[in-house]
């Protein structure tokens, strides 16, 4: 299945863009419920441009993104086609499987337990 997908009916003429599946999908938007249901996140945004399809991470509606999920289909046989890019910038993880790179923000739903 071709990562690469036309806007039909945009009113130019079409042009393939980076889009993520339905699969990968699934498992950004599994992780972002339980990182709502846990109060870090607040709002999303995706984008398919020409060379990478992001998924932005918001806080709030209002700021820049706290985390991008990147798929970027070019550096497919590099150092992998994913990345999570922190608010700075920042490169946090990089691979070749989502679930593998989605991995560094799961640690922020594990909170130490006061045994008082």
């Amino acid at each position: 299945m071709n990562s690469l997908t036309p806007f039909p009916g945009s009113g130019r003429p079409t042009q393939d863009v980076v889009a993520f599946h339905r699969t990968e999908l699934n498992v950004i938007l599994s992780l972002y419920g339980r990182m709502v249901a846990a109060g870090e996140w607040r709002d999303y945004g995706i984008s398919s441009l020409r060379d990478v399809a992001v998924f932005s991470v918001f806080r709030r509606t209002a700021e820049n993104p706290l985390y991008r999920i990147e798929k970027r289909p070019k550096l497919r046989s590099r150092q992998g086609e994913y990345a999570v890019i922190g608010m700075d910038g920042q490169v946090l993880k990089r691979g070749h499987d989502l679930r593998t790179v989605l991995r560094v923000l799961e640690r922020k739903l594990i909170r130490p337990v006061d045994l008082d």
